[in-house]
């Protein structure tokens, strides 16, 4: 009968050597651990397993540094040295690059040139147009005559921003004002990022005046400017850039907003002759106009009676004839006017900086900048909308100018309805700026509530309407 093995036969059974010594086995796991040996399932397992543990060591990463503040800001290089060199010698070659690649007025003419030579007429209206293979032969030749600076102009893309007409032509003068538009809006990005002195994409208020004082050579309607004047029409050009593109007053304007802004064009429209096109009612409405900055400068001088540099509350109630209300000189002096410190407490007096964005914000109501700047002075009790008590309280004064001038009594309730009824707020109870902005009468709605001219010429609107009317007819 079986009984087990014995002691013997254990000492005499084969021993069986370790996995990791059989040469098979070996084998098995350089195979598998290659990859080639798995299937899907398995390697996208193991692919799991590296991803997690990356990002384990990601995190251990971040729990070490934990302990300090991840850096947000890089001090600028300091004057004169190596980095600071460095930097401007980059920033000058990469801005002649940029200047070099880009047409100039020979260039610009030498387009015009072949734009016309090789356009179609059209029959019907006698305007030069182009359809896409004139287009492409129009490239052609300028690639030859001016060069590749050119060829960025007439892409297909550019072509496609065009109104067409059934045809599929575009006329050639708007490509044409747009490559100018293009080249000038360029030119003054390259001008005012060298004057940009710390690279930030930021004009401080000196080097907006310089980049104005640059200008005033090539300004035709400028050329004739006295020396001794320049720099205060500098200081008044470059302030209606800072109150438009600089809202929140922090002194320094981005150049990429000027370069959008209508300022600039207004300023560039004193390219053109003044003696043979800009008459004089344009050049007195252009606030970058010779004529507009000196009757600026006239009005401030009217104004101060003691030539004491800047404007009390008594000198600025008679700005334009005394017609706003004393309320309102009042909110401005409160909202928009530091404390003075000129040794007589706590006296405030406006000076020429604070009057031109008063000047500003009066001539440009209608401008959401303009109106923001007014409401601060209607919202009373600075709450952030205007109620019927408010509109109530600010049109009372107007009301007693208006009697005072000898006109006809009126209702306060009734003009308080039909201001709301011109808002229509989206609050039946109140009337915010978003509401003065979204209704587009606000410029008028803030005319009437300071200023008894405004008022006037809003009660007699269809009258002004008739008479400018009338000189067209008669034409």
């Amino acid at each position: 009968m079986y009984s087990g093995s014995s002691d013997g036969d254990a000492s005499t059974q084969r021993k069986i050597p370790a996995a990791s010594s059989m040469l098979w086995v070996r084998n098995l796991r350089r195979f598998i651990g290659s990859g080639a040996g798995l299937g899907s399932e398995a390697l996208m397992e193991l692919e799991t397993k590296r991803i997690l543990l990356d990002i384990f060591k990601a995190k251990q990463q971040k729990s070490a540094e934990a302990g300090t503040i991840p850096s947000f800001y890089k001090k600028k290089p300091e004057e004169g040295s190596i980095s600071h060199r460095v930097q401007r010698l980059a920033k000058y070659r990469f801005l002649k690059k940029q200047s070099d690649i880009l047409l100039n007025a020979d260039d610009l003419d030498a387009m015009w040139v072949c734009l016309r030579e090789n356009c179609v007429i059209d029959d019907a209206t006698g305007a030069e147009k182009m359809n896409y293979e004139d287009f492409c032969h129009i490239a052609s030749v300028c690639t030859e005559q001016i060069g590749l600076k050119c060829r960025r102009f007439f892409s297909p893309s550019n072509f496609m921003k065009f109104e067409k007409d059934e045809s599929g032509r575009i006329s050639i003068l708007p490509f044409y004002l747009y490559v100018m538009r293009t080249v000038s809006l360029t030119q003054a990005r390259i001008d005012m990022s060298e004057l940009d002195e710390d690279s930030d994409g930021f004009l401080q208020p000196y080097e907006m005046e310089n980049y104005i004082g640059g200008l005033i050579p090539n300004l035709a309607q400028l050329r004739d400017m006295p020396a001794g004047f320049i720099q205060m029409y500098c200081r008044i050009a470059a302030h209606k850039f800072f109150f438009f593109c600089d809202p929140h007053k922090r002194g320094k304007a981005c150049i990429k907003k000027v370069l959008l802004s209508n300022c600039l064009q207004e300023l560039m429209e004193l390219h053109q002759e003044s003696e043979e096109e800009a008459t004089d009612t344009e050049q007195a409405e252009n606030w970058f106009s010779l004529t507009s900055a000196q009757r600026i400068c006239d009005m401030f001088l009217a104004l101060d009676k003691d030539a004491s540099g800047s404007l009390s509350k008594q000198e600025l109630r008679d700005y334009a004839d005394g017609t706003l209300t004393d309320i309102f000189i009042e909110r401005v002096f409160d909202e928009h006017v530091r404390h003075g410190k000129n040794g007589n407490g706590n006296a405030r007096e406006m000076d020429f900086e604070s009057f031109l964005d008063f000047v500003l914000a009066l001539e440009n109501k209608d401008t959401a900048e303009g109106l923001t700047y007014l409401f601060r002075c209607l919202d009373l009790n600075g709450r952030g909308f205007l109620t019927t008590a408010d509109i109530h309280t600010l049109f009372r004064d107007v009301h007693q100018k208006w009697i005072e001038g000898g006109n006809y009594e009126l209702c306060i309730e009734d003009v308080r309805d039909e201001i709301w009824d011109m808002v229509k707020p989206a609050d039946p109870l109140r009337i915010t700026l978003a509401d003065l902005l979204g209704c587009k009468q606000g410029g008028t709605v803030a005319s009437m509530l300071i200023d008894v001219r405004g008022f006037w010429a809003h009660d007699n609107r269809e009258n002004l309407l008739q008479e400018e009317e009338e000189p067209g007819e008669e034409q």
